[in-house]
């Protein structure tokens, strides 16, 4: 380890070094800091549009699984293939109480019709669902309102759920909370208006612009819609396998397919989806802070050209110091210390200047479906780790040759240099 007196030693020689090269220093300082600028922003961007990913694709649920009735495609218990497959209520009960791996699972019917509020009429897609269907696929209400709940079930109740858009096509700027609409000459009263979001993933179009009521109203009012498709959250994550199993293995049971028969039931794992999402961002990440690092290299052969000139300058003193028994670690820590000190001016610069872009990057008003996608840059500890981490290694990396150099100088021949 250095002494204190090592680096005050350091410290007076890098001033002095300052003094005699102003511009050379300040020129790779600014090098290093605007490489620091570029590895930060294009991290914080990187990372930014991580978290945009991941926030656009639990739009649609997290870790849920979408089941559709399908057709079998194998001959099974003398029974042919071909044969189309329809869920029935009874399907839901049964899947809740054979599976212990689902924690939650709704149905979900489906017709297109128009909604009717004064004098505008929107033509939507309505949808019947049980109350676990909120909170699995992310439909989370406005302050002052609420999702289908079970009394709304159980009492087959005819109250409606507002896509954020479709309650703006209806109401405007008023409040829907309250208020009723009509669907097919029946009056509905809205409970409640979706919070804005935004998707990544979906079926049957964007939930902003549909309406949900209760799955037992929904069959009194269409008798003759058949469930659409079930949605399903297993216990864990983890447990979506062996959940997706079992499903094929109770409804082949009932149905008489073939469970290993994949198109007799339609299942999206969406699961699949987010590790997909994941591995696509840590790969814009990867590739964005490669060339972040790359332009911060380049400051670092700036540096690494000022201390081999540093090494020459300091020849003969090199060699006293050698001829007096100093070793090769007081030889060469000086030098590194000298291009991390740089390293680090630079680094500190080019941080405060990445920190203050960000920060009115952040206070800009961007607004639309594309921001919302592509998010906002975002300085997080991964990314300050990572900016730390690559100045480090390229500051030891640009005094580590030249000082190894230095060490290696012949004593009898530096001092007869001039």
């Amino acid at each position: 380890m250095m002494t204190r007196a090592e680096i005050a030693l350091v410290w007076r020689l890098f001033r002095s070094d300052a003094e005699h090269n102003r511009k050379r220093i300040a020129l790779t300082i600014l090098a290093i800091a605007w490489g620091t600028l570029s590895i930060v922003l294009l991290l914080s961007f990187g990372e930014g549009l991580k978290r945009a990913f991941h926030k656009t694709k639990r739009g649609l649920g997290e870790s849920i699984g979408i089941l559709w009735p399908g057709a079998t495609t194998r001959a099974h218990m003398g029974l042919p293939s071909g044969r189309t497959i329809s869920f029935t209520d009874e399907d839901a009960g049964i899947l809740k109480a054979r599976i212990p791996e689902i924690a939650a699972l709704s149905r979900e019917y489906a017709v297109r019709r128009g909604i009717t509020h004064g004098a505008k009429t929107v033509n939507a897609r309505i949808r019947g669902v049980d109350p676990e269907f909120g909170p699995m696929r992310n439909v989370i209400p406005r302050a002052g309102g609420r999702f289908v709940n079970e009394r709304d079930l159980l009492e087959k109740r005819r109250v409606i759920f507002l896509g954020d858009e479709l309650a703006t096509d209806l109401f405007g700027r008023e409040d829907p909370v309250g208020r009723t609409v009509l669907v097919n000459q029946s009056a509905f009263l809205v409970v409640g208006v979706m919070q804005p979001k935004a998707m990544m993933g979906m079926y049957s179009g964007p939930d902003k612009g549909q309406a949900s009521i209760p799955a037992t109203t929904f069959k009194a009012v269409y008798t003759d819609v058949r469930i659409g498709n079930m949605v399903y959250r297993p216990v864990t994550p983890e447990a979506g396998d062996v959940a997706k199993a079992q499903i094929y293995r109770v409804l082949a049971s009932k149905y008489h397919f073939d469970p290993e028969d994949e198109r007799a039931l339609g299942v999206w794992d969406t699961r699949e989806d987010q590790r997909l999402v994941d591995n696509i961002a840590l790969g814009i990440q990867m590739f964005l802070g490669i060339i972040g690092a790359l332009t911060l290299f380049v400051g670092g052969m700036g540096v690494a050209n000022i201390m081999y000139a540093v090494v020459k300058e300091r020849t003969r003193e090199i060699g006293v110091k050698m001829a007096l028994g100093a070793k090769v670690r007081q030889i060469m820590a000086p030098f590194v210390l000298e291009a991390l000190l740089m390293t680090v001016i630079g680094g500190v610069l080019g941080t405060l200047v990445s920190l203050g872009a960000i920060a009115v990057i952040a206070a800009l008003p961007l607004e639309g479906e594309a921001f919302a996608f592509l998010g906002r840059p975002t300085f997080s500890p991964g990314v300050a780790f990572a900016t730390a981490t690559v100045l480090g290694a390229i500051g030891t990396l640009a005094g580590y040759f030249p000082a190894r150099r230095a060490a290696a100088v012949n004593p009898a021949v530096s001092l007869r240099y001039e």
